[in-house]
């Protein structure tokens, strides 16, 4: 009786260690399931962060960089790799990926003293990161770099941000030019009113009439001279402002704009004994713009032609045709011409090609061209020059038709 209950207990005991042996054996396969999945779960939502995480900083205008403690790059956004073209910066030390040491100066600085830094780097054109791409002369990069907080415990990441302010510094350096340039050209001229005056006032001058009305014939000269570069500078100054924007649009003969300019300048043709012509094969031909600018772009390059060439016989042509969808404006003359070399620069404030004119004469401006081309910008036009020295010199604008 005994023997058989204790055999009976065994065989319980067994079965119910084999049934718990199986219970355990299941739990450990569902858990084990579970931890897969919840591995790869896990797996899918990095994942996923990341590409996340790409795609936003891809979208970022400015270069983007992830740099570790060692100065390797980690990432580089879309903006980052188009920035620095075929050159490879994964895994690579900025101060291999970068062609100018003076890039990689504000984060060196950065990970050497776990500081924010922020520089300002100018690079020559065969240094800028862009490699060959560059074709701006000059250009301007901010270099901002900071270390990213690591609650894990980690060496810090540093971000660094790399961005282009080419455009601001060459406007900046315009405008630096510009007021240079302007306090000079007039500085000579009220030099010279001045040193009249204190000679008609200190040495008694007034008392001689001839003297003083030489004297004063001269001031008047140079008086008209800086009134004219103020009343330039301001044309330029609302062209460049956005008041370009409300440019009296409106239809007008554009013959009669070229008398306009032909009265105004006719004192100066018929002492030159110059001869101005006119070729409009559509004498009544209307355009759309501001009549005011189109007028001064016309005045100022024949008035250029006129004192480029003060010798007798200068012939000048302006002419207006449609061809197309464009309208064509051009003005040519056949005076000496303007030397190749200076042909890209004179555009420019202030430049100028009179190197034969004698030192009493008055100068220009050296402001009319940069007014012609900034009007003609105005009307969404294009103006360009040629010129065979000696032979023909030609100022041609091309406007579209529907935008006149």
């Amino acid at each position: 009786m005994i023997t058989e209950f204790s055999i009976l207990a065994t065989v319980s005991a067994v079965s119910a260690l084999a049934f718990l042996a199986y219970r355990h054996r299941g739990a450990r396969k569902k858990s084990a399931a579970e931890i897969n999945a919840w591995q790869n779960r896990l797996e899918r939502d990095l994942h996923q962060a990341r590409e996340d995480r790409n795609r936003l900083l891809d979208a970022l205008g400015d270069a983007f960089l992830l740099v570790d403690a060692k100065a390797n790059i980690r990432f580089a956004n879309a903006a980052a790799r188009a920035l620095f073209g075929a050159r490879e910066l994964l895994n690579r030390p900025v101060s291999e990926a970068f062609l100018d040491p003076r890039l990689a100066d504000a984060l060196l600085r950065c990970l050497a003293t776990g500081e924010p830094v922020q520089s300002r780097v100018v690079l020559s054109q065969q240094t800028s990161p862009r490699g060959d791409l560059e074709n701006r002369g000059f250009n301007a990069w901010i270099i901002d770099a900071a270390q990213l907080t690591n609650p894990s415990g980690d060496a810090a990441t540093t971000r660094v941000i790399i961005r282009d302010v080419t455009a601001e510094h060459q406007l900046e350096q315009v405008r630096k030019d510009f007021v240079a340039n302007a306090s000079h050209e007039l500085r000579t001229p009220l030099a010279i009113i001045n040193g009249y005056l204190e000679n008609l006032i200190d040495d008694d001058m007034i008392e001689e009439p001839e003297i003083a009305r030489r004297f004063l014939m001269v001031m008047r000269k140079h008086a008209d001279r800086i009134s004219r570069i103020v009343e330039d500078m301001l044309v330029i100054s609302r062209l460049e402002s956005g008041e370009a924007n409300t440019l009296k649009i409106e239809p007008f003969r554009f013959r009669s704009c070229i008398k306009d300019v032909k009265d105004r300048l006719e004192s100066v043709i018929r002492n030159q004994k110059a001869e101005v012509t006119v070729t409009m094969p559509e004498p009544e031909l209307v355009v759309r713009g501001d009549r005011f600018y189109w007028t001064q772009v016309l005045f100022n390059l024949v008035e250029n032609a006129l004192k480029q060439n003060p010798h007798e016989g200068l012939r000048v042509d302006v002419g207006c045709q449609e061809v197309g969808n464009s309208v064509m404006i051009w003005v040519t003359d056949n005076g000496v011409g303007i030397p190749s070399a200076d042909l890209p620069h004179i555009f420019r404030r202030f430049f100028r090609v009179e190197k034969h004119h004698s030192q009493q004469e008055i100068k220009g401006t050296g402001l009319g061209l940069s007014i012609v081309k900034r009007a003609v910008e105005a009307h969404h036009g294009t103006i360009g020059v040629t010129s065979v020295p000696g032979l023909e010199t030609k100022f041609l604008i091309t406007m579209p038709t529907d935008l006149c």
